[in-house]
């Protein structure tokens, strides 16, 4: 049944309810004489079938007609109250059909398995960056801030199997565990790994000895916040204007400058170009810092002569717009 239908439905019952109390309210006052107060008091307590006694000794006609108010009422009562229950499942029903149509239309997108405060953070980037994903949530107050923000979600446990199915997983491109507790972020890598052996898993860890569980449970790359956080306080003090840069190009600031990890597909005419004839460098004045090859090798500032190969992770730093059109054309066949 629409929604649409089950408001009119649950606006048809309160108006038939207040209409119910009008008539109780105008007929205690005709039969007893009441005044309005009386009588609004004596249907209120009727309807609602509260038993407390009269407010004055009814007449048999009063009697009859609190019987009737009694049985109307109670049924109207009911009836509105399963309309309203009714109109809050329809909603929420509604609601998850329409947000898991948005995920199942999802494609390369990534997991982020928690919302606490590292997970709000994940998502902020990610949605800056412009990046699909999907987050995986399961408590209610945190669902709700997902409702408002926009954001798309799966209610569940993310180390359920059903509940990652549910996100994409074998669709998906990466994913986050950022749990609360470190047993629940080794079982959703290890969940996740099975489920998609191909998808790229970064994992949060907070004790030392967890991070080797999670390598082996599958995860890519293990995050130590505590780690992370003491490491940057320390290069504040020792270099801080290295960390200045650092944050220019990692955050919104002035300079439009963007640190990015491209991949060289087969099809794209880069593939077996030096850098020196691609438009890397001369058009699109965009710095490789490094090339990841597909087969382990790494070359740090690569040089002019360098060849392009298939596969090759290029860990490029530029101007947003360059990098993007660099991203076409590593994908593409075309040339700039």
């Amino acid at each position: 049944m629409q929604i649409t239908h089950i408001k009119h439905q649950v606006k048809i019952a309160v108006a038939l309810l207040f209409g119910i109390i009008f008539v109780g309210v105008v007929g205690y006052e005709i039969i007893e004489g009441w005044d309005w107060f009386d009588s609004l008091y004596m249907t209120i307590i009727t309807i609602t079938t509260t038993g407390y006694r009269e407010v004055r000794p009814l007449s048999p006609a009063g009697r009859f007609f609190t019987m009737f108010i009694l049985v109307l009422g109670v049924a109207t009562i009911a009836y509105t109250g399963g309309r309203i229950a009714q109109l809050f499942v329809e909603t929420y029903l509604q609601r998850r059909k329409k947000m898991s149509r948005k995920v199942q239309s999802l494609k390369n997108h990534y997991i982020v398995c928690g919302y606490g405060r590292m997970g709000k953070k994940i998502c902020e980037v990610l949605k800056k960056n412009k990046a699909d994903f999907v987050v995986i949530e399961r408590n209610p107050e945190e669902i709700e801030r997902l409702r408002e923000h926009g954001l798309t979600y799966v209610e569940g446990d993310a180390t359920e199997d059903e509940i990652l199915n549910l996100a994409g997983i074998k669709q998906a491109k990466g994913l986050v565990a950022a749990l609360p507790t470190e047993a629940d972020n080794v079982f959703a890598t290890l969940s996740a790994r099975v489920l998609n052996p191909n998808i790229f898993i970064v994992a949060r860890a907070v004790e030392e000895e967890t991070e080797s569980k999670l390598i082996k449970a599958g995860a890519n790359r293990v995050v130590k916040p505590y780690e992370i956080g003491g490491n940057r306080m320390a290069q504040v003090l020792l270099r801080p204007g290295l960390v200045d840069f650092i944050e220019i190009i990692a955050r919104d600031r002035p300079l439009d400058l963007n640190v990015e990890e491209i991949t060289v597909t087969k099809n794209s005419k880069l593939v077996n170009t030096t850098l020196a004839q691609s438009p890397i460098r001369k058009e699109l004045n965009i710095i490789i810092i490094a090339i990841f090859r597909k087969n382990g090798e790494v070359i740090y500032n690569p040089q002019s002569n360098t060849i392009i190969k298939e596969g090759d992770r290029l860990i490029v730093i530029g101007e947003e717009k360059n990098i993007k059109e660099l991203s076409r054309l590593a994908l593409s066949t075309e040339t700039h």
